[in-house]
């Protein structure tokens, strides 16, 4: 399967990527998307995302996961 993100906004309505001028890559494992995520989390924050959700392709494997440090 393909792994991937699904942007949220505070409501959690999904967010268009493209809309923030972001790129989310399809990823061909977990681990890989798990990195993405925590290489751009921060600047996904500062572009208004709220949260994320992470897909083994249409099965949601967890989320919504707030980005804002607690």
């Amino acid at each position: 399967m393909t792994w991937t993100w699904r942007l949220e906004d505070p409501d959690g309505a999904t967010i268009d990527p493209a809309a923030l001028g972001v790129e989310v890559p399809r990823s061909d494992n977990q681990g890989d998307a798990e990195s993405w995520l925590g290489e751009n989390w921060r600047d996904l924050l500062g572009r208004g995302v709220a949260a994320v959700s992470l897909f083994d392709g249409d099965v949601k494997a967890y989320g919504p996961m707030g980005l804002a440090p607690a």
